[in-house]
Formats: structure tokens, sequence, C-alpha cells
């Protein structure tokens, strides 16, 4: 009898650690106002050749959700991603990823692009290179990073680097989901490049999703 009541108490300790510590954020981003056309960058004067007429992504696209002052434990993860230069644009117009992760700029276009960047979490300048072939870029330091081409002057894109994995860019229908968030208190970040950042409070409990609904007032550009 001893033993079984042992081997209960045992049991019932071991599935209590196996309990998972950590839930999921899911949601949904609505845009107060729709931007209808590219924000310009007036940091040269225009030099714009050839044709940029491709369709824009839809703007919930530009938007990034993500938690406000993570510290995250462990070995952050790391990927490649791309950034393409086409039709006169960066497709995406806004990247996130996590700090240490490459991003590769190739040229999709019949004529030469550059890649530059002046921002505090990433000074760089990738030079002019012509249509097939591509250049990389390491981003060591978290922070906002706003690329540019110094040949076609409406060029740019939005990198956001963070310290930790807990971000997402919405589908078209607004919709995210944040998985593996380590249970605790948390503030959500709603952040597009016209109007900053737009916050909320959240509970996440352990082995439980919790659901947030985020409203980005973002301004008619017309």
């Amino acid at each position: 009898m001893m033993l079984a009541f042992v081997g209960l108490v045992l049991t019932t300790v071991a599935l209590t650690h196996a309990q998972p510590e950590t839930g999921s954020i899911t949601g949904h981003v609505r845009l107060a106002t729709r931007i209808r056309s590219p924000l310009p960058a007036n940091v040269y004067p225009s030099r714009s050749i050839g044709r940029h007429d491709a369709p824009a992504a839809p703007e919930i696209r530009n938007v990034v959700v993500y938690l406000k002052d993570v510290v995250f434990r462990g070995a952050l993860p790391t990927a490649k991603a791309e950034l393409y230069q086409r039709n006169e644009s960066f497709v995406p117009h806004v990247l996130a990823i996590t700090r240490g992760s490459t991003v590769e700029f190739p040229n999709d276009d019949p004529f030469f692009h550059n890649v530059f960047s002046l921002s505090s979490a990433a000074k760089f300048n990738l030079g002019r290179y012509p249509r097939g072939q591509t250049r990389a870029w390491k981003f060591t330091k978290p922070g906002l990073v706003k690329v540019f081409c110094d040949i076609h002057s409406h060029m740019n894109a939005s990198i956001l680097v963070l310290d930790h994995p807990y971000f997402a860019i919405p589908a078209v229908d607004g919709t995210f989901e944040l998985p593996e968030v380590p249970a605790g208190e948390y503030t959500v970040v709603g952040w597009h490049e016209r109007v900053g950042e737009r916050t909320a409070s959240i509970r996440v409990e352990a082995g439980r999703p919790t659901s947030i609904d985020l409203t980005v007032p973002v301004e008619d550009a017309r």
C-alpha cells in the first residue's frame, strides 16, 4: 500500500512539472484608416528612373506586433530574411527580425540599385549592384533601421530588430499569433512607422491562449 502511495505521489509531481510554462497570444489588429499611397522618403531630391507602379501590399502588412521590454533568456534564434528591390520598391516594405539575423537584398530590377542606412542601430552602405546580384548585412543591435537607395530617393523600408522572438506581422485579415510566451504580465505593442507604438496590457497564463485586439490609428496619406 505504501509503495502504491509513493508511486501516486511521484506521478503527481511529475505531471505537475510537465505542465507547460508558456501560453500564447492571439489577436486582431484593426487600422483606424488606411494609407492609400506609399510613404515618401524625402532624404534626397527625386532622381527616379524606370517604373514603380507595382501594387502596394495591404497596409496591415506594415504593422509589427511585439512584446515590449522583454528579457529573453537562452540562445536568441536567428534567421536569414530577404528584402527585395523590385519595381523600384523594397519588398516587403516592413520587416521584423531578431538581433543577429541576416537580411539579403536581391536586385530584381533591370538597372542598378543601392542599399544603405544611417540608423543608429545599423550604419552601412552596400554599394551599387545590378540585376541578379544580392548583398547582405547582419544586424547586431536592436532598434529601428531605415533603409534607402541612393539612386531612387522614393525607395525606403523599415527593419525592426528585436531582442526576443515574440513578434509577428499580422495576416491580411489582421490576425496574429505569438506562440510559446512565458507566463506573466506584458505590454503588447502594435507598431506602424507613421504613428509609432500603440500599446495594451495583457496577462499570459501557462497552457492557455490569451486574446487581444489592437487598433492602430493610421492617418490617411492622400
